[in-house]
């Protein structure tokens, strides 16, 4: 899977081979970049590309919520085994009309983040991930670091429901790049896999954070060659490890 996957409006089809050269996943977006009056266009350029296009990275399509009639057009349009970014999940509920496809949820109120769990554990779920401007707004937070507990109860709701870790919301500030590699690192420390982007420009320092470098890649190896006939070992510069180096080794190396 993407440790990055970048956001590229609908109504905005000169950019969909662009974004999908920057080597990040790609989310087609019908939700919140596209104009009410501009849906109907950016519905028909965003199902052309998908019948005309090999896309081998990963893809999804950000549709309209399932409180939005909108909804009801977006999923007459796409394909069935195209992946759908669902927002502002709340309850099982709003997955009903998207019950049949692979469904990506985004939390994005006080009831989606209460309800992570059930959530995660319906089948047509494959990830969980935070709205963070509407949480924002509605809990009345400020500042990165305020997500700290949230983001941890949703890393913790897919573990237990067997999901990959969530991804990041994207960073709103473009042209702070060092604040959205700070942002990246504390993520990465609770335990998330990748952020979406906004701009192509974030994109190579979401990947320097998420993707593991050479020297984690070199004690992945090691762990699991020291591990290859015993349950727990000495590295060369003793440390032990034991099974659950082990998981976190083929994580890594995954």
């Amino acid at each position: 899977m993407s440790v990055v996957l970048l956001y590229v409006p609908g109504s905005r089809p000169d950019r969909f081979d662009k974004a999908a050269a920057t080597g990040a996943g790609v989310i087609l977006d019908l939700e919140d970049s596209v104009a009410a009056e501009d849906k109907p266009a950016a519905r028909a350029a965003v199902g052309q590309w998908l019948a005309t296009t090999a896309y081998a990275g990963e893809l999804q399509v950000r549709v309209n919520s399932a409180h939005s009639a909108e909804l009801w057009f977006d999923l007459a349009t796409l394909p069935a085994q195209v992946d759908l970014r669902l927002p502002k999940v709340e309850s099982l509920a709003d997955l009903e009309p998207v019950a049949d496809r692979r469904v990506h949820a985004i939390l994005e109120s006080a009831a989606g983040v209460e309800n992570a769990l059930a959530i995660a554990r319906h089948p047509a779920v494959r990830t969980l991930s935070l709205g963070e401007a509407d949480l924002a707004a509605e809990l009345g937070m400020d500042g990165d670091e305020a997500f700290g507990w949230i983001r941890s109860r949703v890393v913790v709701a897919t573990a237990a429901a067997g999901l990959p870790a969530p991804m990041m919301a994207a960073y709103p500030a473009l042209r702070d790049l060092d604040g959205l590699a700070e942002s990246c690192r504390r993520g990465r420390r609770l335990g998330m896999r990748g952020r979406t982007a906004v701009h192509p420009a974030q994109v190579p320092v979401i990947r320097s954070v998420f993707e593991p470098s050479p020297a984690e890649v070199a004690w992945a190896n090691d762990v699991l060659a020291a591990l290859s006939s015993t349950g727990v070992a000495t590295l060369s510069d003793g440390s032990m490890v034991d099974a659950a180096m082990a998981r976190r080794a083929r994580a890594i190396l995954g």
